[in-house]
């Protein structure tokens, strides 16, 4: 049986910008474009050339896509000018690209209260944007803005504007969900009604994530009739993001009925990649990763209770309703408080230690993390810390080296412009094969400067930690009052691309910090199969 086309576009370089706190370089749209060509992406949306020195610079080189089309985005002309007149136009059809999309509206309110124009204009700058694209040799594509609430407050209207984009030549008519309110039913109803009005058109579906259901209303619009679906990595966008291809394109490929009915450019080898570029894109953020994201969260996986734990390794389908390598995640068996011997023999085999199930070890082992998490600790979110734990019980961890002494400042004073400052200085005393470093740094807060302390100098141990860096950064008060205790969760990465997290406790949080930076630093170098 032969399967339909779903084509995959993705706006994350455009939409994605638009989230608070984004702020991609020209580097870092190319970066991103070459691993959504790679991972098997039909569009690739660049921005908008012409709108601000980042996209305009972005365009000036197409980046060496080798599959996707490369795709502006503008707005359809103004009125009084021409197509060929308008200098915002310009820039988006000229670009290097292969496909041009216009955003125009389509709900009657926008155009008389933000365009202030006469309905019938709306609809004419409309067509004579889309010919314009045509007669560039581009693929000319219409992001109907405000599609759903235009056509539930006047249906013809909104018809008339995508009929008029669809008569003018445009491939592709997006219906864009743009404040991201219309729930997944109505989106079927519409776009099945839509479909029946328009049957020569080809569709597609730009959603928002704003009640939490951009991927369950870019599914609903498949079954409706769309065959393009767009969306951004990680759900990327402005206010609560964007439909997440991370989430919608697993789920195409291996969910049913969309896996037996449909088909992508996307193929098993590239899907399994797919966490790798999610991760990828957190990391140019400098982000952490979201932990519980569908497929590709660090805890996508993972099983903590001891129950679950027993049942998963014999069976992962009990809990599992994907393998975790088909989208390239791993299954993780956390160790806490609820644990059993089977998720310390679990974890412990995915550390590469192998202990007999009736080891007195194994049961050591687990008394001292049930210990250890009364005291405070958190080892389900701190692998690195269980790990060296474990490590350290079967004496495979060497002393690298020694804390001596350490102590920490913070200093409020004016600097040369005569404003108040505060600077903290972090004083570090080690003791490495026999060598005394006495280490002092400044920094942009305590923590900072111990950080900054220990790793200025760890003799000849300084280079194996030099592309070591703190990634994240948690405090949690675990009890209340003066004297509370503190968890401290630290990420660390290093220049390979790890990621690992150590846990600290105390009722002073700078020691809780230290102890975490310390257990980093000890990961690290025996990942690195460092010789004392």
């Amino acid at each position: 049986m032969s399967r339909e086309r779903l084509y995959l576009f993705d706006t994350t370089l455009r939409d994605g910008a638009q989230t608070q706190g984004v702020d991609f370089s020209v580097e870092d749209k190319r970066q991103i474009a070459l691993a959504l060509d790679g991972l098997g992406l039909d569009y690739i949306e660049g921005g908008w050339p012409g709108a601000n020195p980042t996209d305009t610079a972005f365009f000036a080189e197409r980046p060496p896509l080798k599959r996707a089309s490369f795709v502006s985005f503008g707005m359809t002309k103004r009125s009084g000018r021409s197509a060929a007149n308008d200098p915002a136009l310009a820039p988006v059809m000229d670009a290097p690209v292969d496909a041009v999309c216009l955003v125009g509206k389509s709900w009657d309110y926008q155009v008389d209260v933000a365009l202030e124009i006469p309905r019938e204009e709306n609809v004419d700058n409309i067509a004579r944007s889309i010919e314009a694209v045509v007669g560039k040799k581009r693929e000319a594509m219409l992001d109907a803005e405000h599609f759903f609430d235009g056509y539930k407050a006047n249906p013809d209207y909104a018809l008339s504007c995508i009929r008029a984009a669809h008569d003018a030549g445009a491939r592709w008519i997006v219906l864009c969900d743009t404040n991201g309110g219309t729930l997944p039913e109505d989106v079927y109803r519409i776009v099945s009604d839509v479909r029946a009005k328009l049957p020569g058109a080809s569709f597609g579906i730009h959603a928002h994530d704003d009640t939490g259901q951009g991927v369950a209303v870019s599914l609903a619009a498949v079954r409706g009739g769309v065959r393009q679906i767009q969306g951004t990595l990680n759900g990327l966008g402005e206010r609560c993001g964007n439909a997440n291809l991370c989430s919608l394109i697993p789920t195409l490929l291996l969910k049913e009925p969309y896996a037996s009915q449909f088909e992508t450019g996307v193929s098993a080898g590239q899907l399994a990649h797919i966490t790798q570029v999610s991760r990828m894109l957190d990391e140019i953020l400098n982000r952490a990763p979201g932990r519980h994201s569908p497929y590709v969260g660090l805890s996508a996986f993972a099983h903590k209770g001891g129950l679950h734990s027993s049942a998963v390794l014999k069976d992962p389908r009990t809990y599992e309703h994907v393998t975790p390598e088909s989208v390239g995640n791993q299954r993780v068996i956390p160790v806490s408080d609820q644990s059993g011997r089977s998720n310390i023999l679990a974890r412990l085999k995915d550390v590469g230690i192998d202990l007999d199930p009736k080891d007195v070890r194994v049961s050591r082992l687990l008394d001292e993390v049930k210990q250890r998490e009364y005291l405070g600790y958190a080892y389900d979110g701190a692998e690195a810390s269980f790990e060296l734990m474990a490590r350290r019980a079967l004496g495979q961890v060497p002393d690298y080296f020694t804390v001596e002494n350490f102590r920490v400042s913070v200093e409020r004073r004016r600097n040369a412009l005569g404003a108040y400052v505060s600077v903290s200085e972090g004083v570090v005393k080690l003791d490495v094969a026999g060598q005394p470093i006495h280490s002092v740094a400044t920094g942009n807060g305590p923590v900072n400067a111990l950080d900054a302390a220990l790793r200025k100098d760890l003799g000849k141990y300084s280079r194996a930690i030099s592309d070591l860096k703190l990634a994240d950064y948690k405090v949690r008060i675990l009890t209340s009052g003066t004297e509370a205790v503190t968890r401290v969760m630290i990420e660390s990465i290093d220049g390979k691309g790890r990621r690992w997290s150590t846990v600290g406790v105390s009722a002073n949080i700078v020691d809780a910090s230290f102890e975490a930076l310390t257990d980093s630093i000890t990961y690290k170098l025996y990942k690195e199969s460092v010789v004392p």
